[in-house]
């Protein structure tokens, strides 16, 4: 038995194990003592994990238990969100009033209010069912079921039987029906007692994981944190022996998509160790000092290696896979059918074809699968510390704990998730955000240690400084200052111990990249409801089919055809109606808007968001490097005047600020000084990399930067006059500024004490050591800095931050008396404003620089002044906007900037009209952590104009003035045309306290969000999402990966080719590719509309020809199948995608929705027409003179008659005509005509067709089993094609759509009339989408709501009680905001 030890091992146990290390391992568990929980059965695919190869989903973070029972939310449920379930926008476009200028929102973090209502997930109660678990990934969002199973080992073998006896009918039905399949061999059980478990997430796709066993013998608390061990007091767990042992003997676990699930006995539950966290990682001493042997061979057991190695699935599994789709086993039943139909010639092509297709499939998946795993797959030598000593391992042998050199020469990438515990690093993190900016990286603090939290789906801000990402390149790592805390061996041979070290705190797919790559190899399925449509009606055509197969028996029962040819000829009507080739078909037009997007530069990762991007109808913007150029250039700088109280002039330029009055230079001179240190910017082999802002900033100062070789300057200043004679403190000065030509200290002298040379030699001498940096915290919107002015006594603080926050931090005293005035009239022109202050602490000396903490350095500041950025809009920009507001799409720009700027660049672009009216909120009273706060909407151009803070509508308390009637006219339709620009902390208020109703209108006119956080900007795309809108999101990827990922559409504005943090990626740093991507996605939707019709219509002129023959027992000849399918179909249905997207976008939306009045109502009108002349043709032909009834030949195949020759002739075109009618054009694809590969192959195969149909010749008759029909019938029928094209082409372009609209407002009016006779608008709950009617006033302001949206309303709540997603609370909102 393994002798308990703790979680971490203790140092002196670790630096010593390797004395040890034969002992060790003989205690220590096999590597290879892998065994199943019992034996288990071969399943159907032969891959031993899995029951269904489409499993999706997503990464996920500690299970916590949850209820999968919440309760239905209109804002809530991203799960419920389906922006493609809404009504044909063509159909409804006069009813759907939307405002172009409209905005949306981002979302902050979470403070402590009212529960955020969008991630609400409540607690699940294990107590009374020990065989079901629920398993919450918070990271994806995503609920997974684990239900225990036991085979039952009788079953097993009558499965066997029966799949053998069935000739593996029942193997495919249990392949395709997991569910069933798992129900049948196995029985539920509890967890402790399962042998494998049915994961089932929200989708209902089912995998069955088998449970496998391995020995660990070491402390559970090594194995699960100590809040996943902690056990109700209602479990009886005492027959569980580690609950009292405190050992785990066996560890019983499962992978589940390269996630590992290890089974927990105090809980009785499997549960995730990825977010493990050592309870020794409190202090950096602790960590420093590695792990040993032991502890190296636990953790390798528990966490596995670091690989993030992608299994490609062997050819065999890929064969398997593909051939055993339902669609390919119905080609093959097809196939098998026609063989016995003696149809070979068409068998043997189809069969063919079949296998080129599937043969290319699998050599694609093939490549991709191997092109994901190199790029996922990283290893290289990692110089590790490891039981007392340095040695060089494989980057896969790393497990959490183990200390590694980031200043190694030869580590250029992370290969694992860390902690910097010493030195700095400067790293692209471009694979996670998408933004090439370098971010530095400096040590990690005790606290930020002991504050670490690995159970957060993303890392704070706090720790994401101190945080080496996987995957991530390294751009400069420098050591760290000397320490004699880890004196080695290595060190005593001269290796120095100025080294830069981290520590492992991730490995493998629980790394960062780990889940990216997740999420790429396991999407969420997708839920658009084009697609679940088609398949709804594949359905429908298959019911067709049974009914054909019933007509067609009955009528060879009467005819006494033979049972063997009767049952084929049956059957071959079901192969007819439905076409194999339909799904390939429908992703041609998606496969073609992608290439035409690679060649724009914008690359696409996810080709099932192609489609959904033509549904967009709210587009969200990022504004500072979006919609505005990413450089600001400094306009100038602004000081306080001490002689007047207000602010001075402007200086644009250093030179001016030098030469400044006495009454200004007092400030001006701190203000350079804060240009100069309070920054990210970082030297690099000469030049200066960081956040754009800061560089602009810095070298509008002219001033040099330099940092010290080992990644520390050094200096050793005497202290004598802060300390009292105590002695010299020692300390880092890790990066120096100092103006152009100015001299370098002699260190030499420093350290020599030579300070009564000071006040001689400090004119000469201008240099400024950052001592110490607080970055820039979204949340406090600011950043400090410490700095030591060499030969200088103590120290002075720097701040620049946001101007609204220093007011809080800055004595009032030193505030100019025009700071808001001068601040109002800087953002209402579109300029970027940052503030900054300072402090002397002339007492602070190195040691207390260290330990001080943040909110004690930013506290009574004196305020310096304004620095102003130019925030200068692309030129792009405006253009863009204004095709966007034409095409109706509501746009919304969320920023972090100040309020008042991004009012001013809204207008500059055109994204709010000019002439609206814009109200920003105040608090009049509490804040935004305060619930009973109360809220101000005050216009920004007249005070005198406020909203009513529950309605959102301007208020109707604003009397009207008669003498300023002329200037101020009452026109409340104008005046109700008002926009939101809401701030931060106000949204977060709104979300956290606002009823659901002012939420609505809050985010329904919204225009914009500025002072946003990055995870408010996530937020706000949920909540819009939530009440119906197709969101778009597009911005650089920096700070809005959470909004890009949430978002329908993402856009990421990038160098890179492809960008995880975005479904799409542009190359071109301008907004242009929105529109780009919105045109192409309406094209792709259109196409695969417009694919999915044809096929059905070419099934269906087939059914309908086939069924007209087989009255006689007849049907069309081997070559005329072929020739339709081969000759005339394919080649169509390839082409008829390529038309390009239209170059303009329309106010309408294309219809996601296949069961539209529109588009049902062209689908069934084009059958019927094609039925019809089949059917006149078909009665025609047989009152000719010439005509001579069929013989009916039991022994023949009874193809040649002239039934036969003359609908096969006419079906021909028919196939073509529809195509041609198909081929829609404006508004949303170039006309047909601009598809010239299209027009080229219908056009000759339209006159190979008519030469056909007029001059057949001998043997092109004897192929095709024609007979021979007068030339004037043949000419009949070439008219009565161009009739019949003229007829379709008529009725889809003006019948069908007037039609449409006519059944539309007959359904309205009969749903009108039922819902008003079971609820009367008088006991209508106004409620009902919580939106309440407020008595007011009847005039300007009220909320007066008529009947008929009352009724509205009704009609929502039935539609949301039904559970249905297509419910648009957006456009309730706006009716309710419209009304007068």
């Amino acid at each position: 038995m393994k002798t308990p030890t703790s979680s971490s091992s203790n140092a002196n146990n670790d630096n010593h194990s390797h004395n040890n290390s034969h002992s060790s391992l003989n205690k220590e568990p096999s590597m290879s003592s892998v065994r199943r929980s019992s034996q288990l059965p071969l399943l159907h695919s032969g891959e031993p994990s899995s029951l269904q190869e489409h499993n999706d989903p997503d990464y996920s973070s500690p299970s916590l238990p949850f209820s999968p029972f919440s309760p239905p939310s209109i804002l809530s449920s991203r799960f419920i969100h389906d922006p493609e379930s809404e009504p044909d926008d063509e159909e409804e476009i006069d009813e759907e009033e939307e405002d172009s200028d409209r905005t949306e929102n981002d979302m902050p973090s979470k403070p402590p209010g009212r529960p955020k209502v969008l991630n609400k997930r409540p607690t699940y109660d294990h107590k009374h069912d020990r065989c079901k678990q629920v398993v919450y990934l918070e990271e994806e969002d995503i609920e997974l079921v684990f239900i225990g199973y036991r085979y039952i080992t009788s079953r097993l073998y009558i499965y066997y039987l029966a799949c053998f006896l069935s000739a593996g009918i029942i193997f495919l039905l249990g392949r395709w029906l997991p569910q069933r399949f798992i129900s049948f061999v196995a029985r539920e059980c509890e967890m402790s007692k399962a042998e494998c478990v049915v994961v089932k997430n929200e989708w209902g796709q089912l995998a069955t994981e088998f449970i496998f066993t391995k020995y660990y013998g070491g402390p559970i608390d090594s194995v699960f944190s100590p809040d996943q061990l902690e056990k109700s007091q209602d479990d009886d767990a005492s027959f569980e022996d580690t609950v009292t042992t405190g050992i785990l003997h066996d560890m019983r676990y499962f992978d589940y998509q390269y996630i590992r699930f290890i089974y927990n006995p105090m809980v009785q539950q499997f549960m995730q160790n990825s977010k493990w966290k050592d309870p020794d990682w409190s202090t950096i001493g602790n960590c420093e000092r590695g792990i040993g042997r032991e502890t190296h061979q636990e953790r390798t057991m528990v966490f596995g290696q670091n690989l993030i190695d992608v299994q490609e699935k062997t050819v065999g599994q890929l064969l398997v896979q593909e051939v055993l789709h339902p669609f390919y086993i119905f080609q093959v039943f097809s196939m098998a059918l026609w063989f016995a139909d003696d149809y070979y010639y068409y068998a043997a092509c189809i069969f063919v074809i079949s296998t080129v297709s599937v043969v290319t499939e699998l050599v694609e998946t093939k490549k991709t699968m191997h092109r994901m795993r190199n790029m996922s797959r990283f290893t290289c030598n990692t110089k590790v510390f490891r039981s007392g000593r340095w040695r060089y391992i494989g980057s896969e042998e790393l497990v959490p704990g183990d200390v590694f050199e980031v200043t190694d020469s030869g580590l250029t990438v992370f290969p694992c998730d860390a902690v910097l515990l010493t030195g700095d690093c400067i790293v692209n993190e471009s694979m996670l955000t998408g933004e090439s900016v370098p971010v530095s990286k400096i040590p990690v603090t005790d606290r930020a240690l002991q504050q670490m939290d690995l159970s957060l789906s993303n890392i704070p801000a706090e720790l994401a400084r101190h945080f080496l990402f996987s995957g991530t390149k390294i751009v400069r790592a420098r050591p760290g200052s000397p320490k004699s805390t880890t004196t080695t061996q290595d060190d005593a041979e001269g290796d120095s111990q100025l080294k830069g070290l981290a520590m492992v705190v991730r490995v493998g797919f629980n790394t960062t990249k780990g889940t990216l790559i997740r999420s790429m190899l396991f999407p969420k399925p997708n839920d658009f409801q084009f697609y679940r449509d088609s398949f709804r009606f594949i359905g429908i055509l298959a019911i067709i089919a049974c009914c054909g197969f019933l007509i067609s028996t009955i009528n060879f029962v009467r005819m006494g055809v033979p049972f063997k040819s009767m049952i084929v000829k049956a059957l071959d009507l079901i192969t007819i109606v439905v076409p194999p080739a339909l799904p390939a078909t429908m992703s041609i037009g998606t496969s073609f808007a992608i290439a035409r997007l690679k060649r724009s530069d914008i690359f696409c990762i996810s080709p099932t968001r192609v489609n959904i991007g033509g549904k967009i109808n709210c587009m969200c913007f990022d504004k500072t490097g979006t919609l505005t150029e990413d450089g600001l250039d400094v306009l100038g700088v602004q000081c306080g005047d001490s002689e007047t109280g207000k602010f001075g002039e402007m200086f644009n330029s250093v030179d001016e600020m030098q030469k400044a009055p006495k009454t200004l230079l007092e400030q001006c001179m701190p203000l350079l000084f804060a240009m100069t240190t309070c920054h990210s910017v970082k030297s690099l082999n000469g030049d200066l990399i960081g956040d754009p802002l800061d560089l602009k900033m810095f070298e509008f100062t002219q001033w040099i930067l330099e940092e010290g070789g080992l990644g520390a300057r050094t200096a050793t200043v005497t202290e004598t006059v802060q300390s009292n004679g105590k002695g010299a403190m020692g300390g880092i000065v890790s990066t120096v500024v100092r103006p152009p030509g100015g001299k370098q200290f002699d260190l030499d002298d420093v350290i020599a004490g030579h300070v009564a040379h000071e006040t001689n030699e400090s004119a000469n001498f201008l240099e400024l050591g950052i001592i110490r940096c607080f970055e820039f915290v979204s949340t406090l919107r600011r950043m400090s800095v410490i700095v030591k002015r060499l030969h200088s006594p103590g120290m002075d603080i720097y701040v620049k931050g946001a101007p609204e926050v220093m007011t809080d931090i800055c004595s009032k005293d030193s505030l100019p008396l025009d700071y808001q005035e001068k601040l109002s009239y800087y953002t209402h022109h579109g300029y970027r404003v940052i503030a900054c202050a300072y402090k002397a602490m002339p007492t602070l000396n190195f040691v207390r620089a260290q330990r001080v903490k943040r909110d004690q350095i930013e506290s009574d500041l004196t305020f310096l002044g304004f620095i102003v950025f130019e925030n200068k809009l692309k030129p792009t920009t405006a253009p863009i906007v204004a095709t966007l507001g034409n095409a109706r799409i509501r746009q919304v720009m969320c920023t972090g900037d100040n309020v008042l700027t991004a009012i001013s660049v809204s207008r500059e672009c055109g994204l709010i009209n000019k002439t609206r009216e814009v109200y920003i909120p105040r608090f009049v009273s509490g804040d935004s952590m305060t619930e009973n706060s109360e809220i101000a909407w005050d216009n920004i151009d007249d005070d005198r104009m406020s909203l009513d803070p529950l309605t959102l509508k301007p208020s109707s308390n604003w009397t009207e003035d008669s003498n300023n009637g002329p200037e101020f006219p009452r026109y409340s339709h104008l005046m109700n045309d008002h926009v939101l620009a809401v701030t931060g902390e106000v949204f977060r208020w709104m979300v956290d306290y606002a009823p659901a109703s002012t939420l609505n209108r809050m985010l329904v006119k919204g225009q914009i969000f500025a002072r946003m956080s990055p995870d408010e900007k996530h937020e706000l795309v949920e909540h819009l999402q939530a009440i119906g809108y197709c969101v778009g999101f597009c911005g650089d990827g920096a700070n809005d990966c959470g909004a890009l990922k949430a978002a329908d559409v993402g856009i990421s504005l990038s160098e890179a080719e492809a960008s995880v943090a975005a479904p799409f990626t542009s190359r071109s740093n301008d907004i242009g590719c929105v529109v780009k991507v919105i045109q192409e996605g309406r094209a792709a939707l259109v196409t695969s509309f417009s694919c999915f019709k044809y096929m059905a219509l070419y099934s269906i002129i087939q059914f309908t020809t086939v069924s007209f023959l087989y009255a006689f027992a007849s049907n069309l000849g081997d070559f005329q199948f072929l020739y339709i399918d081969l000759i005339l179909i394919l080649p169509i249905a390839v082409v008829m995608g390529r038309t390009e997207a239209y170059p303009l976008l329309n106010p309408k939306r294309p219809t996601a929705n296949l069961v539209s009045k529109k588009v049902l109502t062209s689908l069934i009108g084009q059958i019927m027409i094609q039925s019809l002349f089949q059917a006149a043709l078909f009665v025609i032909i047989r009152h000719q003179p010439w005509y001579t009834p069929p013989v009916y030949d039991s022994e023949e195949k009874n193809i040649e008659c002239f039934e036969n020759t003359a609908l096969f002739l006419l079906s021909c075109f028919q196939y073509l005509l529809v195509a041609i009618v198909f081929s829609v054009g404006p508004p949303f694809r170039k006309p047909m005509v601009t598809n010239r590969p299209f027009v080229i192959i219908t056009a000759g195969l339209v006159l190979l067709s008519a030469i056909m149909v007029l001059f057949p010749t001998p043997w092109l008759s004897e192929v095709m089993e024609l007979v021979k029909i007068p030339f004037s019938f043949r000419a009949f029928i070439l008219v009565m094609a161009g009739v019949n094209f003229a007829l379709s082409l008529f009725c889809e372009s003006f019948m069908f759509p007037i039609i449409a609209c006519w059944i539309g407002e007959r359904l309205s009016e009969w749903q009108q009339k039922k819902l008003s006779r079971y609820h009367p608008p008088s006991t209508v709950d106004s409620t009902a989408v919580d939106i309440p009617q407020q008595q007011q006033p009847q005039g300007y302001g009220s909320y007066a709501v008529t009947d008929q949206g009352a009724l509205r309303r009704a009609m929502v709540q039935s539609a949301v009680n039904k559970k249905k997603a297509s419910v648009k609370i957006y456009k309730i909102v706006e009716d309710e905001m419209n009304a007068l």
